[in-house]
């Protein structure tokens, strides 16, 4: 087992990415602090690891959630559920949440974590590899609105993540394709010896080779535990880990949501963060065909998608992204490239080489 440590003073908690870790009861016991515990999960992993989850909490007056599985459900009403049943039962401010699924599971949880009884105690219990590489980590919780994605939400962190790589077996290889995409963001960012790695070794990950799979799990935890300690709340650094997600979130709610899969979608994002950056000058073109290689090579997109009958325009484009979390004072921050493995944050781009970008990507 590896344990990584998020470094937040007296919020700081631990990472455990390992096999079997679902078979460890003494390994969270210690991160629930009173006898109630919520786990809330989705009808596809429930009939996989609920079972075994729930032992984990034998000793505790322990109640399950089961919400419907899906981006599309990740909504206000949707985390409802989970607030009735902590009404219902009235479990006191010492409940524990724990979200057993993946990004969308985790987002939610973690959201009603933070607005019931204004802050309740919640443990990621990742189970795609998207989550376990990024969104089980650094405390981002939410719920998407029709106009933006992730635009309602809280910063609350978890008690603890537990990554039990064994749950990965189980997930479609679509589903790790869009956890790769998220793994090879962490290169392009900071890391041109793990892109480098990341192109010696794609074969090994699609074939969920355990080594392969536990090092970059490790890794992207490592750098985001190391940049979310440095900027909590996003105010500078951490930003960075929102590369191509801009592009990206507005792709999401442009074909709506669940038609393209989060990972999917930032894959498509990185390559036009990557085209723009070209665009300026700060790139070679040579450095977006190495992007473009590796994201095809891990099974993603490398366009927009046409299916569904539901297109994107340039203008759509521009009007998600004027929505986006990263506008501050009117102006639309992006996190584009200066080189292969060096990423920046900018307001400065010329916004006639960014509608070159759209129109390139545009469907419609």
């Amino acid at each position: 087992m590896i344990t990584l440590n998020v470094d937040l003073e007296e919020r700081s908690y631990p990472i455990f990415i390992g096999q079997d870790l679902l078979d460890d009861k003494s390994l969270i016991s210690p991160y629930v602090s009173g006898k109630q515990v919520v786990i809330v999960t989705n009808e596809t992993i429930a009939p996989l690891y609920l079972d075994k989850v729930f032992a984990l909490f034998s000793d505790y007056q322990c109640e399950t959630v089961i919400l419907p599985d899906g981006e599309i459900y990740k909504t206000y009403e949707g985390i409802l559920p989970i607030i009735d049943r902590l009404m219902e039962k009235q479990f006191d401010r010492r409940v524990t949440l724990v979200a057993l699924g993946g990004g969308v599971i985790g987002d939610m949880t973690g959201y009603a974590a933070a607005i019931y009884r204004r802050g309740v105690n919640f443990i990621q219990i990742p189970t795609t590899l998207l989550a376990q590489v990024d969104s089980s980590v650094g405390g981002k919780t939410g719920v998407n609105h029709p106009l933006g994605k992730n635009m309602i939400g809280a910063f609350h962190q978890p008690q603890c993540v537990l990554a039990d790589t064994n749950t990965l077996n189980t997930l479609d290889d679509r589903q790790l394709s869009a956890g790769l995409a998220e793994v090879i963001k962490y290169a392009l960012i900071n890391s041109k010896e793990f892109f480098v790695w990341l192109n010696n070794n794609m074969p090994a990950l699609k074939d969920r080779e355990s080594e392969a799979l536990a090092y970059a799990i490790e890794f992207s935890c490592r750098d985001k535990a190391e940049v979310v300690a440095a900027d909590e709340k996003e105010a500078g650094q951490r930003a960075l880990l929102n590369l191509g997600h801009t592009f990206g979130h507005a792709i999401e709610t442009g074909l709506g949501y669940g038609n393209c899969l989060h990972g999917e979608a930032v894959a498509i994002g990185m390559i036009m963060a990557a085209d723009l950056s070209v665009r300026h000058g700060w790139i070679d073109q040579s450095v977006q065909q190495q992007i473009i290689e590796l994201i095809g090579a891990a099974n993603l997109p490398t366009q927009v998608p046409t299916t569904h009958n539901v297109k994107i325009s340039v203008k759509q484009f521009i009007d998600l992204m004027a929505g986006d979390k990263k506008v501050l004072d009117g102006q639309l921050h992006l996190i584009l490239l200066n080189t292969l493995g060096n990423s920046f944050i900018t307001a400065d781009f010329e916004l006639d080489k960014l509608k070159q970008t759209l129109e390139a990507f545009a469907t419609g």
